[in-house]
């Protein structure tokens, strides 16, 4: 597949749910795959920091038929930061914790160069919590979950990596996989436009972090992949592994796939 073909397939007008207050929230639905299937609209989605919806926001998202929300976020930042209005917008809400603590709260190593240090923080990632991101496909691949959302803090990380899974469990190929986690820089951008508007202190935040924090190359994520690849001879072989199920990865198969 070329570029220009990728290019068509990330930036289908139906992606991107546009939305005041979170900037990153997309279907990924319209991807195709190697048993000429293709990924079911408006069932499955990813998204960034879902504290932020205002009420307008929580509408369309319901409107969407979300009734699962997943949490990917630390417990501290569940308890400082808000989480999906569930008192007013009633979902199935799980808050699952795929690291103790983020990059700002952590010892991270300097590593100036932008694909190295996303390499090795997904590397860390997959050694220390790959049974949590088992925990959220299996989540994903039960029953009468979907329609649902799973986010993070940017919906980038820890969202990115569970959405690679997701997909490669549907046969996405690797090259649509990465485009896909690279689009997440267009919604950084969003983000950082409108929190200096109505938040600024998270501007100041993003302001004072090393810029290689808040990057999505895509180069990162086929490093990742192909890692996985060449170990284990696909990602399949990865999370099946790591604790996901046949029958999980059958369920998701026979829920988000068309065609």
């Amino acid at each position: 597949m070329n570029t220009a073909e990728v290019v068509s397939l990330t930036d289908d007008p139906r992606r991107l749910i546009a939305l005041e207050a979170v900037h990153n929230f997309r279907d990924l639905g319209g991807y195709p795959t190697s048993t000429g299937q293709s990924t079911k609209w408006r069932t499955l989605f990813r998204a960034d920091g879902l504290y932020r919806l205002t009420t307008n926001d929580a509408q369309i998202v319901i409107d969407l038929g979300v009734k699962t929300v997943i949490d990917l976020r630390t417990e501290n930042e569940l308890q400082t930061r808000g989480k999906f209005p569930v008192e007013k917008f009633p979902v199935n809400f799980h808050h699952l914790s795929i690291i103790d603590a983020t990059w700002n709260d952590g010892d991270t190593p300097v590593i100036e160069d932008t694909v190295e240090f996303l390499v090795w923080a997904y590397r860390e990632m997959l050694e220390h919590a790959n049974k949590k991101f088992a925990d959220a496909i299996n989540l994903l691949g039960s029953k009468e979950v979907l329609p649902a959302v799973f986010h993070c803090a940017a919906g980038k990380d820890r969202t990115g990596v569970l959405a690679a899974f997701v997909l490669s469990i549907l046969g996405v190929p690797d090259q649509i996989i990465s485009a896909d986690y690279g689009i997440t820089e267009r919604g950084m951008k969003r983000l950082l436009i409108w929190a200096k508007v109505h938040q600024p202190e998270l501007a100041d935040a993003y302001a004072n972090m090393p810029t290689r924090f808040a990057a999505s190359d895509p180069r990162a994520m086929a490093i990742i992949l192909d890692d996985l690849n060449t170990k284990y001879g696909s990602v399949r072989n990865f999370v099946r592994e790591i604790g996901v199920t046949d029958a999980t990865a059958n369920t998701l198969r026979s829920t988000l796939l068309t065609g």
